[in-house]
């Protein structure tokens, strides 16, 4: 898929144009995650109905808490009965992990001398070494030595001046999109609630640390600024879906509900 977009990309801007790597990686994420709005809407269906379920769960807990066997149990049973399962919002992000996984280690052998990398032949290799965003390699990460550095063509300096924003745009994202998510969440567990309240905190904070200690190179953080971008624009548009969706159900069920009895009817 990367291979695709960069030849897509490179009849319009270059090959050796960093910009046609960066709109390559932009929209690598784009195709993912629009093959995954599916299954993300049903997570976030998913949730409705588990925000609904709570308040049953709180009583189960506080009635079964001295027996966990029996909570738990009586917990899955209400969650079968309603059609849900807690581990429906890890579908997405585990999908995505591979893909990751993927472009992280195809971004790493991009290196001067190979003469191919997975899908790229030289003249692909030698066209990413070349690209740069403002003087950054895009394979590069900002806490080599600065003989690695200057040997693709590059220094610290410029590594540091892109790198970091990147950064920061992406923990911002991802910030917002964590708390949007919470703002519509009651979970149940309150120790659940806590660790995702904290976690809201530290997973921007692990990302601008990630990116100075561990080898994350420029290509790799564009693509989670992209993600983490589309993430925060995804929970807009399919929140305010199932806002829709639920409205309508809700109507539909006070029309065929009538006038509750000894209610007089309205008429037009």
């Amino acid at each position: 898929m990367l291979w695709f977009w960069h030849a897509l990309f490179g009849v319009l801007f270059g090959p050796d144009a960093g910009l046609a790597w960066v709109l390559a990686i932009f929209f690598l994420v784009f195709s993912l995650r629009v093959l995954l709005i599916r299954p993300a809407l049903g997570q976030l269906r998913a949730a409705r109905k588990m925000q609904k379920l709570a308040p049953q769960v709180r009583k189960i807990r506080s009635k079964y808490r001295d027996d966990r066997q029996r909570m738990t149990q009586e917990i899955q049973k209400l969650h079968a009965d309603a059609g849900t399962t807690p581990l429906a919002g890890c579908l997405p992000a585990i999908l995505q992990i591979p893909v990751f996984l993927s472009l992280y280690w195809v971004l790493r052998d991009f290196t001067p001398g190979a003469p191919a990398n997975h899908a790229f032949d030289r003249a692909g290799v030698v066209s990413f070494l070349n690209g740069d965003v403002f003087g950054a390699k895009l394979g590069n990460w900002i806490h080599q030595p600065v003989a690695v550095l200057a040997r693709f063509g590059t220094d610290r300096a410029h590594m540091i001046a892109v790198g970091v924003p990147l950064m920061l745009v992406a923990g911002c994202a991802t910030f917002l999109s964590m708390r949007m998510g919470m703002r519509r969440q009651n979970n149940p567990n309150p120790q659940v609630a806590a660790i995702s309240k904290l976690f809201m905190y530290l997973a921007p904070g692990g990302m601008l640390v990630s990116g100075f200690l561990f080898p994350v190179p420029i290509g790799v953080l564009l693509y989670f600024l992209a993600n983490n971008v589309w993430t925060f624009g995804q929970q807009h548009f399919l929140t305010a879906r199932v806002d829709r969706e639920e409205a309508l159900a809700a109507e539909s069920r006070k029309k065929v509900a009538g006038p509750r009895p000894g209610q007089k009817p309205k008429r037009r």
